[in-house]
């Protein structure tokens, strides 16, 4: 299974979410507190091309994006897929 990464923030409901999804499946994550870390936040910028809205989230290399995102993958049935590494 791959390594997620979830970059999160403090009292964010989108970050809760995405996190209970990921829990649910099972998968495998590192949450990196970026909302008060300017080091962290300029990391998450950078690995997310300027994308400023938290959760950004990281399946492996690729760059899911938010917690919409996250759901819209699953809601199409590749979520899975993309945790396993396909």
């Amino acid at each position: 299974m791959q390594e997620v990464t979830i970059y999160t923030t403090p009292l964010c409901p989108f970050c809760v979410r995405a996190i209970s999804l990921l829990k649910k499946k099972r998968a495998a994550y590192t949450e990196i507190p970026a909302g008060f870390s300017k080091k962290k936040r300029a990391e998450m910028l950078a690995r997310s091309n300027g994308r400023t809205t938290f959760p950004q989230i990281f399946i492996g290399e690729t760059h899911v994006g938010g917690c919409d995102e996250l759901y819209e993958l699953e809601r199409r049935g590749k979520l899975d897929v993309l945790l396993a590494g396909g």
